[in-house]
């Protein structure tokens, strides 16, 4: 060993008698065994008289280049910010939403007017309680309903010139109980309110037969059943009953009225029943007086065509002697 070596050597037996066994606790100031090897290495080691030093980092056009991109990030990122809040600004967008647009717990709230350039799914749509809801379009309205496999089940358009409905059933209900007033199907339509009141002058018009319980006009109206080119039929498997309760029942036809009654008899019940317009007949009394009363009682007389005369009336029947009034006919 070199003379460095030796002073060491001995300047760790004259260290431990300062050290503890555990070297838990030593005298203030003492370097370990460590310290002191390293220290004395540093020593040793031969230093040169030139050194070298390099540079550490980015120079020349790598360094401008670096500056470059970061500007431009830095602009990049302030145009995209100043973008941001321009965008937030003119679409007025808030926490609740964004423009017209609300969102609440109940759904989405749009308020004003609302365009909708592509189809809108939704389940339910309910207008403010103090405005009523308007769907407008510059051409028509649809609305259609599908099955789960997406088959047309009902339609509903409102166009420029008329409002068309198809379905199986159309059905207008009232506003309290839910009442049925109008409904109709392939089979039949049903009106089930309570009054059907037609305002136009013409009156309503049937195509075909009609089959009702009860005509009747309104209050202080006359009830009026004409047709104006044809014949005008009612019939009844049990009866046709006309009555006038408080007034007079008038039959009027320019030509011929037929009362007919094949399996039954016609029955006139009434206080007076007065034919006028009809002919009288006149014969001579074989025993004629010149005070003979006034003739007042004539006898009804019917000719073998139908036709009705009148004929004084005598102790017998005076028809025979009157027939020449059948003769004129």
């Amino acid at each position: 060993m070199d003379r460095s070596g030796n002073l060491a050597t001995e300047e760790l037996k004259m260290d431990e008698k300062w050290i503890i066994v555990n070297e838990e606790v030593r005298r203030p100031g003492a370097m370990t065994r460590e310290q002191y090897i390293l220290a004395t290495q540093q020593n040793s080691l031969p230093r040169t008289e030139n050194p070298q030093f390099y540079p550490v980092g980015i120079y020349g056009w790598r360094k401008r280049c670096l500056y470059f991109f970061v500007l431009l990030l830095l602009v990049t990122m302030i145009v995209n910010l100043a973008m941001t809040i321009w965008i937030l600004k003119v679409m007025n967008f808030t926490v609740d939403g964004m423009g017209n647009l609300r969102v609440t717990r109940k759904g989405i709230r749009l308020e004003g007017i609302s365009e909708f350039l592509l189809p809108l799914y939704v389940k339910e749509i309910n207008s403010r309680k103090d405005s009523p809801l308007v769907l407008q379009s510059d051409r028509n309205v649809t609305v259609n309903a599908r099955n789960h496999i997406g088959q047309l089940t009902g339609q509903l358009t409102v166009g420029a010139d008329a409002v068309e409905a198809q379905c199986k059933r159309f059905e207008v209900r009232a506003s309290e109980g839910g009442k049925v007033l109008f409904s109709a199907d392939e089979d039949e339509i049903v009106i089930g309110a309570d009054r059907l009141k037609v305002t136009g002058t013409e009156g309503a018009v049937f195509g075909h037969s009609v089959e009702t319980p009860h005509i009747r006009a309104e209050p202080s109206q006359d009830l009026k059943l004409e047709s104006p080119t044809r014949s005008l039929v009612m019939e009844a498997p049990r009866g046709v009953q006309i009555n006038a309760a408080a007034g007079d029942l008038k039959a009027t036809c320019r030509k011929e009225l037929h009362l007919q009654s094949t399996e039954g008899e016609i029955f006139l019940n009434a206080d007076t029943i007065r034919l006028g317009n009809l002919p009288v007949g006149s014969f001579s009394s074989s025993s004629p007086s010149s005070s003979a009363p006034r003739q007042t009682i004539y006898e009804l007389c019917v000719c073998p065509n139908g036709k009705l005369y009148l004929s004084p009336a005598g102790a017998s029947s005076t028809c025979q002697s009157s027939s020449n009034i059948c003769l004129w006919s």
